[in-house]
């Protein structure tokens, strides 16, 4: 009976529950600081990752030693597969990066995604220090540097203005509200959502002493401006 179980499960089977768990746990804090500010690739894309991951370096390691003992010609390269997971899983974390207008976000998920694929690798292998101090670095960092962000930023405004806009909207009408504030235009880029939006990105020069207030009123009072939004 004993080795009828022993013949399912297989010799290594509770190292590689073990090593499973340990790579669900961690990926999975990862996951949840990403869940908590709302991106796309949250919790459960983590976890998937990171155990999927974990489950290419066992097979790696554990999955062809029945195979190796067969022949002589049969060599042994445990890091043949996760080569592969670490250059292929980068399709997953581009599908996270959203380019909209001059504004890149999803690169810090795509980072993470990429990260949590090494993590479940080393997992894996068994190096559970290694692994373990690594998430502790990675969660102070996310959570450390976003609020040091915070913080160098306070009090420092956006220089980047979308204006969701309906046809007919005279850009030179935009531009001239710009310039009566004296602010000087780096850069315009008009993007078409659909027939009736389209989306205009101005990015101007920092100025201190802008009434970013007053700017919006008066961009508001344009007939065909549907809604202004201060892009980071």
């Amino acid at each position: 009976m004993g080795e009828h179980i022993g013949q399912i499960f297989g010799d290594h089977f509770f190292v590689i529950m073990t090593r499973v768990l340990i790579a669900l746990i961690l990926s999975g804090l990862i996951g949840f600081e990403r869940e908590l500010k709302n991106h796309s690739a949250g919790f459960r894309t983590h976890i998937l990752v990171g155990v999927g991951s974990c489950l290419m370096m066992l097979l790696s390691l554990y999955g062809f030693e029945a195979f190796i003992g067969s022949s002589d010609n049969i060599r042994f390269d445990p890091a043949r597969i996760p080569s592969y997971v670490i250059s292929g899983i980068g399709f997953l974390g581009a599908g996270t990066i959203m380019v909209n207008g001059m504004t890149i976000r999803g690169l810090t998920t795509a980072a993470s995604i990429w990260t949590v694929a090494g993590l479940g690798l080393v997992v894996g292998v068994g190096m559970y220090a290694t692994a373990v101090f690594t998430t502790l670095v990675i969660l102070l960092s996310l959570v450390f540097l976003n609020n040091f962000e915070k913080l160098f930023k306070k009090g420092v405004y956006s220089n980047l203005i979308e204006i969701v806009a309906l046809p007919g909207l005279q850009v030179n009408n935009i531009v001239s509200i710009f310039e009566s504030f004296d602010l000087i235009i780096k850069k315009v880029e008009i993007e078409r959502i659909d027939k009736d939006t389209r989306n205009i990105f101005i990015k101007i020069e920092q100025n201190a002493n802008l009434d970013r207030v007053a700017l919006f009123e008066e961009i508001s009072k344009v007939e065909q401006v549907k809604n202004i939004i201060e892009r980071d």
